[in-house]
């Protein structure tokens, strides 16, 4: 089929992404190839459904890997798409194979990924109101992957939800290299909403990932919303579903089945596994959040005058790749409160490895890239110029920060 019978579907020209690429992000995000390989097709199916125009209005992109695509770059990589249609009729078993079959064809003809029409399913099912959902299933073969046992991706179609907040338009994240110069751009939750049903997933199902997501949503200050929004978007998520609002109190036996679950779950989506336990010690805090207790805004990280906070995505660190790779990695542990292990050359040419807690990247008034941290064994604030950074390591070790994290870029 030629690109252009791909009813409603844009065309951008090939651009076969090279598999040296996932390799090199794969090294930069300790992840597997594999792991970042689905990332890759993700992003274009996702560009390939919002470039559909049956499906760009109607198809609300939600869950967890919505968080890592649109609001979240560095956070837990994902596996599924999840969706609310607006429209229940789509959830037709022909309606749903004749747009695949389109939407494949687009992807392939911009990236060479191929997504056979033989290994796609869609099954439906009765959801517990008795309602029509369908999980779908597609595999592809992609820069990387096996011939002999294609990967898949999981799809989550329901038009059985509750949209509370009027859905978002946003741009998704692809820092891969073929990416379109104006990128791809899909219909989301609100951040509160995605937010509100994660924590509705949490008293509903408490499996790990959603522990995990609730902790680390609320740890990012800067996006958390009020608490009387958020609890009014959660009241009415769980009235839908006919459950009350959680309490910690309902969590609690089921603990140890979550942390037993926990690395078999979240393994390998991270490029470290923080612990368990504290994630489930952050829960408390949170739960007096939604009551309305007032958190205590944590002291200024002292700095030097002139010193300017860099939160751009992609900034010129001045050294080439390898500082970047190692950047990213410490921004990961920072948003997940672990220590880093960080090997180090001085200004004498010294080599040396330390345990820190990262906090920041600033500019110095003479123009060097300084990354701001703390000194675990110590807890003596220092800076340490990137371009001298010779290795990173995320640690399992956690540290409750001192100062604010402003390793992440904005993005809310």
């Amino acid at each position: 089929m030629e690109a252009s019978r791909a009813g409603g579907l844009g065309s951008q020209g090939i651009a076969v992404i090279q598999k040296r690429k996932i390799l090199e992000t794969a090294q930069q995000t300790s992840l597997t190839p594999h792991v970042v390989e689905k990332d890759y097709v993700l992003g274009w199916v996702l560009a390939g459904i919002y470039q559909h125009e049956s499906l760009a209005k109607n198809w609300i992109f939600k869950g967890g890997t919505c968080l890592k695509k649109c609001f979240f770059e560095t956070y837990r990589f994902s596996e599924d798409l999840d969706f609310t249609l607006s429209k229940p009729e789509h959830l037709d078993a022909s309606f749903l194979k004749h747009m695949f079959s389109e939407i494949v064809d687009w992807v392939y003809h911009q990236t060479g990924i191929e997504m056979p029409a033989d290994k796609q399913e869609f099954k439906f099912y009765e959801n517990p109101r008795g309602r029509t959902s369908c999980q779908g299933k597609i595999s592809y073969k992609g820069p990387v992957s096996p011939s002999n046992a294609l990967p898949r991706i999981k799809l989550d179609l329901t038009a059985d939800e509750r949209v509370v907040l009027p859905p978002v338009r946003v741009k998704i994240f692809h820092p891969y290299s073929d990416t379109p110069e104006d990128g791809f751009e899909v219909l989301a939750y609100d951040y509160v909403e995605v937010f509100a049903e994660k924590f509705r997933a949490l008293a509903e199902r408490t499996r790990p990932r959603d522990l995990y997501d609730v902790v680390h949503l609320y740890r990012n200050a800067e996006a958390r919303p009020q608490p009387q929004r958020f609890m009014e978007v959660l009241r009415a998520k769980c009235e839908f579903k006919g459950i009350d609002v959680p309490r910690l109190t309902d969590l609690v036996p089921h603990r140890a089945d979550l942390e037993a679950g926990w690395n078999h779950m979240l393994r390998h989506q991270l490029p470290a596994l923080p612990p368990a336990e504290i994630f489930w010690n952050a829960l408390p805090e949170i739960f007096d959040w939604l009551q309305g207790a007032v958190v205590q805004p944590l002291p200024e990280m002292p700095v030097s005058a002139g010193d300017m906070l860099i939160r751009e995505r992609f900034v010129d660190l001045g050294a080439g790749g390898q500082s970047r790779n190692h950047i990213e990695l410490i921004r990961f542990a920072a948003a997940n409160r672990l220590i880093v292990e960080l090997d180090y050359r001085d200004q004498q040419g010294r080599h040396s490895t330390r345990e820190i807690e990262a906090y920041s990247l600033r500019r110095s008034r003479a123009g060097n890239i300084l990354l701001m941290a703390v000194r675990a064994d110590s807890g003596q604030p220092r800076s340490y110029l990137v371009n001298s950074i010779l290795g990173a390591k995320a640690t399992q070790k956690s540290f409750a920060p001192r100062y604010p994290i402003e390793l992440t870029p904005t993005s809310i």
